[in-house]
C-alpha cells in the first residue's frame, strides 16, 4: 500500500473540489487545513484545475493534493506535473490505470460492479472508488457486491454527506469517503473560506465521533477503590462491576485499584476508529503509549495517548 493512500485512509474523508478560478485555490486549501482536513481532490471538470493544483502544491505544502475526474493519460501527466500526488477517475479506464501503475502513481478508479473490481485486481489495486455511491445502491449494495473480494477496500463518493458519512465509515472495508458538502461551490466563489473551515472541522468531527466514555479515578489500593465505588453507587444509583485491576460504577466511573496513568486518573474517549484517531493526534504532535495498545483481529481497540491534562491521562477506545 502506498504511503499516499495510507495518509488518505488515516484522514478518512476527501473533499472533492471544483475550482472555477485558480485564485481561490490557495485560500481554499488553507481553509481546509485550518479545519484539520489536510487533503483535497481537485477535479478536472474546469480549466482551472491544473493551475489550482500547481498553486496549492507550491504555496500550501501541508496539503495532500490529488486530481479527480481524470479521464485520459494526458490529464494524468498534466496533473502530476502540476504536483498531484494521487489520481481519481470516475470509471475504470484501463489506459489510465495502466499508466498510473507503471509510473507508481496512486490511483483509485471508480467502479460500481464486480467486473470493475476484478479489472482493478488484475492491476494489483486494492483501494477503489465506489461511484456514484448512493445512486448505485449505497452501503447495502456495496457490502453485497464486495463480499467475495475480502482484500479490497473502498472510497465511496457521490451522495455522501453529513447524514450518512458515519454509517459508511462504520464498515471496516471503507478506506475513506469522498464528498463535497464541506466545500460548496457557492462558498468558494463568494470567498467564504471561514465557512469552509467550519464545515471541514465538522466533517473531521463526524469522522472521529469523539465521545466521553468514562472517567477513571486513581486510588492507592483495592480497599480504597471499593469505598469510592460504593459511595458513587450509593449516590448515583449505579451498579458495581468489579474487575481484576479496577471497579466500574455504572458506565461513567472506573475506579482503579492502584495508581495508574495520570496523576489523578484517566479519561476514556470513544472514537469510530482508534487508528484514525492516533493519526489525527500524531498530526497535533501527540503520540501514544504503545505498550498500552490492545489489538484484536488486526484492529486496535484501545490505546493511551502520550497526553496528560489537569492530572488526567487519556485513552481512545473503539466504539
Amino acid at each position: 500500500m502506498s504511503d499516499i493512500l495510507t495518509q488518505i485512509g488515516n484522514i478518512g474523508v476527501v473533499p472533492v473540489i471544483k475550482i472555477d478560478d485558480a485564485k481561490d485555490a490557495v485560500p481554499l486549501a488553507k481553509a481546509l487545513l485550518a479545519g484539520d482536513l489536510p487533503v483535497a481532490e481537485v477535479t478536472f471538470r474546469t480549466s482551472a484545475a491544473e493551475e489550482s493544483i500547481r498553486r496549492i502544491t507550491k504555496e500550501v505544502p501541508g496539503m495532500l493534493v490529488g486530481a479527480g475526474t481524470v479521464l485520459t493519460v494526458e490529464q494524468v501527466k498534466k496533473a502530476t506535473a502540476a504536483g498531484a500526488k494521487f489520481i481519481v477517475s470516475p470509471g475504470f479506464n484501463p489506459k489510465v490505470v495502466e499508466y498510473c501503475v507503471k509510473e507508481n502513481i496512486p490511483v483509485t478508479p471508480g467502479i460500481n460492479n464486480p467486473t470493475g473490481i476484478e479489472q482493478a485486481l488484475e492491476f494489483g489495486l486494492k483501494v477503489l472508488k465506489f461511484f456514484p455511491a448512493e445512486n448505485s445502491g449505497g452501503l447495502a449494495m456495496l457490502k453485497a457486491m464486495a463480499a467475495p473480494y475480502t482484500e479490497v477496500s473502498f472510497i465511496p463518493t457521490g451522495g455522501i454527506n453529513q447524514s450518512n458519512v458515519t454509517s459508511y465509515l462504520s464498515w471496516n472495508k471503507i478506506w475513506a469517503v469522498g464528498g463535497s458538502w464541506m466545500v460548496p461551490s457557492d462558498a468558494i466563489s463568494a470567498g467564504k473560506f471561514e465557512e469552509i473551515t467550519r464545515l471541514a472541522s465538522e466533517a473531521i468531527a463526524l469522522v472521529h465521533g469523539f465521545e466521553l466514555l468514562h472517567v477513571g479515578i486513581n486510588t492507592e489500593n483495592e480497599e480504597e477503590a471499593k469505598k469510592v465505588a460504593e459511595l458513587l453507587s450509593k449516590f448515583f444509583k449505579l451498579p458495581i462491576k468489579e474487575g481484576n485491576s479496577s471497579i466500574f460504577t455504572g458506565k461513567p466511573f472506573e475506579i482503579m485499584k492502584k495508581p495508574y496513568l495520570g496523576a489523578h486518573g484517566h479519561i476514556g474517549i470513544a472514537a469510530n476508529s482508534v487508528e484514525r484517531a492516533v493519526a489525527y493526534f500524531a498530526s497535533k504532535g501527540i503520540g501514544i503509549k504503545a505498550d498500552t495498545a490492545k489489538v484484536e483481529g488486526g484492529v486496535m481497540k484501545v490505546v493511551y495517548l502520550d497526553l496528560e491534562i489537569a492530572g488526567f491521562a487519556f485513552h481512545i477506545s473503539r466504539k
